[in-house]
């Protein structure tokens, strides 16, 4: 079996990363043809990759249905389809699921996070990039999430434990062996220098009092809705996630959405609670004015993922027009909101839903009530809409 460059693009023979070559083999004839792809297990294993997920891109970009049955090894694509088309479409799934976007190298791994995000871990750079998850084949993944690599235990120290001498004899000599290089380890160990933290390692610290904290948030603009998102967090006595979040936006003006949503990540923010966050440190009382909705909305929809998502991002608006900027938003609250449906930041249903009736979770109920009320326009609208379109259809029917 004849074997190539995984980056067909790098001409170089010493390249050291290699896969088969596609093999492509069609049956049937008529509306029954299809592809079937004999080594298609073989190429997966060389790209680190379960199988189903390049039978299921070849499905995404073809057009085709796809057959994956495991215990046959039979892989198939419907559909009349050469080797070197099928070749040319896996350099798009190598491309977009396997290379690491900094150094291009396949020694990555997918990683699934908590917010169903897919990123490729590189093993050899460090880098951890995001996958494209406009990509049909993401959902396929995350309902089929890859085996996470095993982590190898580790001692305290840091290092794994040494293993003995093979001194390739048996009896009481490898017995005598085994005691005196164990005994060797444990003089080694008892000579290591202990560290003596003392009081410097106060520096390193964070003070955690009331007074500390309550100072650092009212440094932020957002530290009443911080407070309000974790009423329900109260065994969490650290620094709390969502203050560093917001802390980073307000000091990192030019931040990129990518760098914003990592700092997300790394924080282990979920997508609903980030989203309240963001709507109070992207917009301010210019939010109109200055377009800053459709200048965010690109980073705001890499959140809005769901309706749990959508209901807090209405949420912190509730805390920028309620609190933060009432006086010159609050008459404003229908443009508001047009603007968040005119990007699809939020689902006709969510917003509907939302303006039944007031809720307490970000603001007061008597300032949630007055926000809803000054939607009204907005929601008719909707509501209106909504009317003329089941009219459409049943006059259709």
């Amino acid at each position: 079996m004849s074997a190539i460059n995984i980056r067909r693009d790098v001409s170089d023979k010493f390249y050291r990363y290699k896969m088969p070559a596609i093999i492509s083999k069609i049956e049937g004839k008529g509306n029954g043809i299809k592809t079937a792809i004999p080594n298609m297990s073989d190429i997966a294993k060389a790209l680190s990759r379960p199988t189903t997920y390049p039978t299921k891109y070849f499905g995404c970009e073809l057009g085709a249905q796809v057959t994956c049955n495991a215990e046959t090894d039979r892989y198939i694509v419907n559909g009349a389809h050469d080797a070197a088309k099928l070749q040319s479409t896996l350099d798009g799934f190598i491309d977009k699921f396997v290379l690491c976007p900094s150094c291009k190298n396949p020694e990555t791994d997918l990683i699934i996070t908590k917010d169903e995000y897919i990123y490729r871990d590189c093993k050899a750079c460090g880098a951890n990039g995001p996958c494209d998850m406009r990509h049909k084949l993401t959902t396929f993944i995350l309902k089929n999430p890859p085996a996470q690599p095993k982590k190898t235990k580790k001692s305290k120290s840091g290092k794994g434990m040494p293993t003995p001498p093979d001194t390739g004899s048996g009896g009481d000599d490898e017995t005598a062996d085994v005691a005196a290089f164990m005994d060797a380890e444990a003089a080694a160990a008892a000579a290591l220098p202990v560290k003596d933290l003392g009081d410097d390692d106060d520096d390193w610290a964070v003070d955690t009092s009331a007074e500390a904290v309550a100072a650092r948030m009212k440094e932020l603009a957002v530290g009443g809705a911080v407070a309000k998102l974790t009423e329900a967090d109260e065994d969490d006595e650290s620094d709390d996630p969502l203050e560093q979040l917001a802390e980073y936006i307000t000091t990192h003006t030019d931040a990129t959405d990518e760098e914003i949503q990592t700092a997300a990540r790394n924080l282990d923010i979920r997508s609903d609670k980030a989203c309240a966050v963001l709507a109070q440190v992207l917009f301010n009382a210019d939010v109109l004015t200055q377009k800053q909705i459709p200048a965010r909305a690109a980073l705001l929809a890499k959140f809005c993922k769901n309706e749990k998502a959508q209901k807090s991002l209405l949420g912190g608006i509730e805390r920028l027009v309620g609190v933060s900027y009432r006086d010159e938003l609050m008459a404003k609250v229908p443009v508001i909101l047009k603007a968040l449906y005119d990007e699809d930041l939020v689902d006709e249903e969510v917003f509907l839903a939302w303006g039944e009736k007031p809720s307490k979770k970000f603001v007061d109920r008597k300032i949630s009530k007055e926000i809803r009320e000054k939607a009204e326009p907005f929601l008719a609208w909707l509501r209106e809409a909504e009317e003329d379109e089941d009219s459409e259809e049943e006059e259709s029917d």
